[in-house]
């Protein structure tokens, strides 16, 4: 993977930094955080400033420019990628490591006395500004919000913002009608006596009125804002997409609707003067209600005594929760995905001893199969497709410099996902086209063990999904080994492949308590770096489980896994796994076997069909 050059690029913010045509008074150091005005994880091209100023792609990182140094902030996931995509100009923080310093806390070390940090207010969450703001303060220093964002200034090439035709979704995908999540919200404003409610994350508009979108790549969602009084509905969004008349009927926006559920849209970049006209005929005690991930720009907008913060909204936890028609949809999408995936390993048996499949055939060979199943709409993430040392780098995407064949001497790791209208899936397979070394199927099945860990756990009502994060590492810590990344995240119903309140990670802040209903990802794995990579991920679905008691009458959840796609057998160490353990996969494949055959068999797809049950076949413990 070549680096990008940056010292051109440097210099020239650099300057800007100092230009007194673009800052009140020159600023010190400037921050590129990864996000967009919605606080996106994926984002669109228009928005991918830290990728262009520094050459690092991933999902997630923070870049730091000062006169004399630029400096990466990013986690576990990503720490092979940026040092292979950054030129000597850029040091790679590696966060969660010992002796890594806070953004703040470097700032601080490196900058002249009395410095001003600026930052596009727009772009950093309210509460990342707070807590900055604070330490750079107490050091006498100052966090400004610039007008103007100063990458878009040096970007000469920058890429419009996208305005793409909208999706319309009925009740069979949805199972509640938007004026009905209106009302349920509304409910919830009145019982804390809140009159405004702003709608910032893009999968929130989109969820809220059952429409979906294409702007931002793998994420079927559109730029927009939503602001919801107890008495009226203003949408916030650009482009001629609202003249479609399925979007207009399923708006209601021709009909005479009730006062109360009539929208009025207006252009997307006018959200900031709306906000502000609101907030300037609130009575002393009327609030506004928005997520403390918003971003610091519309916070501000609203006056302090005026602002209802809370970490999660209620329709962040209405998504969370999927309801019947959305689980009936999701198992439906992990159906077809399986009927995809069994077809693509079924090719690749056979191709990779040819010696002519590369990671990058591999991963469109994924892609045509799923594509060929119905209400298939695109990929939900870029395809890991990964060989070898390939598979190390845990959120390794193949492109033409790094793209290796598959053989039979390596290991394949696969991790891909697609967005049906009915559900969004993500699933992991590891796979081996020879013979694996014992030290290869210890690994795995040290993996495996954790994955059914997890997928059987049995724990209270209430639990958080940090709690479980051990138990999918307690078999690798039992030997040494371990991952850097989180075992699990929440999944969106046709939306976001990630997506909160919840998850199971070793960050204990970053959850709301699980509850049926919920959907998330059961994903550990193990690197070697220079060798190979393993995970073995499934999507699973919170349910209640039966118990022998009932302590203080809590109720208990389980998993019930919604991916289903062969665990490949004769990767798995047998003497290393318990009878539990063993019961466990014969269960899962018989089930594989049942529901996934079922499907092969109907849509005629026999060659994939026989190879599953090839794979499916039990497994023993020898005594």
């Amino acid at each position: 993977m070549s680096s990008k050059v940056t010292t051109e690029l440097l210099k020239q913010l650099r300057q800007v930094m100092r230009s007194s045509k673009h800052v009140t008074e020159p600023i010190q150091a400037y921050i590129v955080p990864s996000g967009d005005a919605h606080q996106s994880e994926y984002i669109a091209p228009c928005d991918c400033r830290r990728a262009f100023i520094s050459g690092f792609d991933g999902s997630a990182g923070t870049a730091i420019i000062t006169e004399q140094n630029a400096a990466m902030w990013t986690d576990g996931r990503y720490f092979l990628q940026a040092a292979s995509q950054m030129d000597n100009n850029w040091t790679l923080m590696k966060m969660g490591v010992k002796d890594t310093p806070s953004q703040e806390d470097w700032l601080v070390s490196v900058l002249p006395e009395g410095s001003k940090v600026g930052v596009d207010p727009f772009i950093i969450p309210a509460d990342q500004w707070k807590r900055m703001s604070k330490v750079l303060r107490s050091a006498g220093h100052a966090l400004v919000p610039v007008s103007e964002n100063l990458i878009d200034v040096v970007w000469v090439d920058r890429p419009q913002r996208p305005c793409k035709p909208l999706i319309t979704l009925g009740l069979s995908y949805t199972g509640v009608g938007w004026k009905e999540k209106i009302t349920i919200l509304r409910l919830k404003m009145a019982e804390r006596k809140v009159p405004w409610f702003v709608v910032t994350a893009l999968d929130e508009v989109a969820w809220l009125f059952n429409l979906r979108g294409s702007d931002v790549e793998y994420n079927p969602v559109f730029f927009a804002y939503a602001i919801i009084g107890i008495n009226s509905i203003s949408l916030f969004i650009d482009g001629d997409r609202m003249t479609d008349p399925a979007v207009r009927e399923h708006l209601q926006l021709d009909s005479t609707l009730d006062p109360e559920f009539k929208i009025q849209v207006v252009p997307y970049e006018s959200i900031l003067t709306e906000l502000q006209a609101i907030c300037a005929g609130l009575s002393p005690k009327e609030k506004v209600w928005l997520t403390d991930k918003a971003s610091y720009a519309l916070t501000e907008a609203i006056p302090k005594v005026h602002r209802y913060l809370t970490p999660y909204t209620p329709i962040c936890m209405g998504k969370a929760v999927k309801n019947e028609a959305e689980t009936a949809g999701m198992r439906r999408a992990h159906i077809k995905d399986a009927v995809a995936l069994c077809e693509l390993f079924n090719w690749l048996e056979k191709e990779v001893p040819k010696g002519t499949v590369t990671e990058i055939f591999a991963a469109d060979k994924a892609e045509e199969f799923r594509s060929q199943q119905n209400d298939f709409v695109e990929l939900s993430f870029a395809t890991i497709s990964s060989t070898g040392p390939n598979g190390a780098i845990i959120h390794y995407k193949p492109v033409p410099e790094t793209n290796r064949t598959l053989s039979v001497s390596e290991i394949y790791l696969l991790d891909s996902g697609a967005q049906y209208k009915d559900g969004t899936t993500d699933v992991t397979r590891t796979m081996h086209f020879g013979t694996p070394s014992a030290y290869e199927k210890e690994c795995f099945t040290y993996v495996l063990k954790g994955h059914i860990a997890v997928s059987a756990a049995i724990f209270p009502n209430g639990t958080k999904g940090h709690l479980l994060d051990s138990f999918a590492r307690s078999a690798l810590w039992d030997t040494g080994l371990d991952y850097l990344h989180g075992t699990g995240h929440g999944v969106g119903s046709f939306l976001n492949v990630h997506e909160g309140p919840c998850g199971i990670s070793y960050k204990t802040f970053a959850d709301e308590p699980l509850e049926a209903g919920m959907v998330v990802s059961d994903e550990p794995g193990y690197y070697e770096d220079g060798s190979f990579g393993i995970r073995i991920e499934n999507v699973v679905l919170v349910i209640p489980a039966e118990t022998k008691y009932n302590f203080k009458n809590r109720g208990s959840l389980t998993f019930e896994p919604l991916t289903l796609v062969p665990i490949q057998t004769k990767m798995i160490d047998v003497h290393l796994l318990t009878q539990k353990e063993c019961d466990w996969v014969n269960n899962y494949h018989q089930k594989c076997r049942e529901v996934i055959g079922a499907e092969l068999e109907r849509q005629g797809r026999h060659e994939a069909l026989q190879w599953l049950l090839k794979e499916t076949g039990p497994i023993a413990r020898m005594q």
